[in-house]
């Protein structure tokens, strides 16, 4: 199941933190973690420019709203809290 955002905005599946170590090889939580700015685009409105599918965007925090669907976490985002895309 999809979504099919409305005119600017963005339908993306954030990045999930990844395992961290300590110096001391204690490792830390990924609930404890900040939460990576960075998602891959899953659909785009229709007056979207700029961004398409399998994009990867860092965004503005607080800036989404999060919909969970079949039980993994997406989310909404206006085309204007993009702040970039990331390119390798």
């Amino acid at each position: 199941m999809t979504i099919k955002p409305a005119s600017k905005q963005l339908f993306c599946q954030p990045d999930e933190a990844e395992d961290k170590k300590t110096a001391t090889g204690i490792f830390i939580a990924k609930q404890m973690q900040e939460k990576p700015q960075t998602a891959t685009v899953i659909n785009v409105g229709a007056d979207v420019k700029g961004y398409a599918q399998k994009d990867k965007i860092v965004y503005k925090p607080y800036a989404t709203t999060e919909i969970k669907l079949d039980g993994s976490e997406f989310f909404l985002i206006a085309e204007e809290d993009v702040l970039g895309t990331l390119v390798e």
